[in-house]
């Protein structure tokens, strides 16, 4: 099995959606980015899970959350030494790729989102995505954090909301070795085809 697939199938973290993953195949991506991305993914699944117990009548656009975080670093199969380095080329590179990989705008807006979630016009889905973006690895933002308590506080007060978020965020970032660990059992370099 190559080291690509066993980013997209091996156990823990959830299994990308379809279409993210068929995707990530086709550009025979970077194994460490594809489970970079299932880790990001499986975040946003549970900040997602969590919403829907705790605040259901908030609404959100689950779905295009769920592609965002499994696709929103795509463009470093253009730009493979963002993996491992600083840099930001991936954001507008990555929103092309999807684009031109017919990705309706309302799902690939992620990729050139998820690391400027302070510019006006973002929602609170790219919120959400790039919230998962920063806990995966333990890295708290209390600006983006607050961003999201303000949405959700709406009948319960804004410290309570804050706290209730706090403790799941709390909770996620506990799992922040292990997700790393998953992450670095895989190459930078190595795709699917003839590895």
């Amino acid at each position: 099995m190559s080291p690509l697939e066993r980013a997209l199938t091996d156990p823990p973290p959830r299994l990308l959606p379809g279409a993210a993953e068929a995707l990530l195949r086709s550009l025979d991506a970077p194994p460490r980015l594809a489970a970079h991305l299932r880790a990001v993914h499986d975040v946003a699944a549970g900040v997602l899970e969590w919403l829907a117990a705790r605040h259901p009548a908030v609404e959100v656009d689950a779905e295009a959350v769920l592609y965002g975080a499994a696709t929103h670093d795509i463009g470093k199969v253009l730009h493979p030494g963002e993996l491992s380095g600083p840099g930001s080329a991936h954001e507008p590179a990555g929103h092309r790729l999807l684009l031109a990989h017919g990705v309706p705008e309302r799902l690939a807006r992620f990729a050139r989102t998820h690391g400027s979630w302070t510019r006006e016009g973002t929602t609170f889905e790219d919120h959400l995505v790039s919230l998962a973006d920063k806990v995966w690895k333990a890295r708290r933002v209390p600006d983006l954090e607050q961003l999201v308590a303000d949405r959700l506080a709406g009948r319960a007060p804004g410290w309570q909301v804050f706290m209730e978020l706090d403790d799941l965020l709390t909770g996620l970032a506990d799992g922040a070795d292990a997700r790393l660990a998953f992450q670095n059992a895989y190459p930078i370099a190595g795709g699917g085809r003839g590895a």
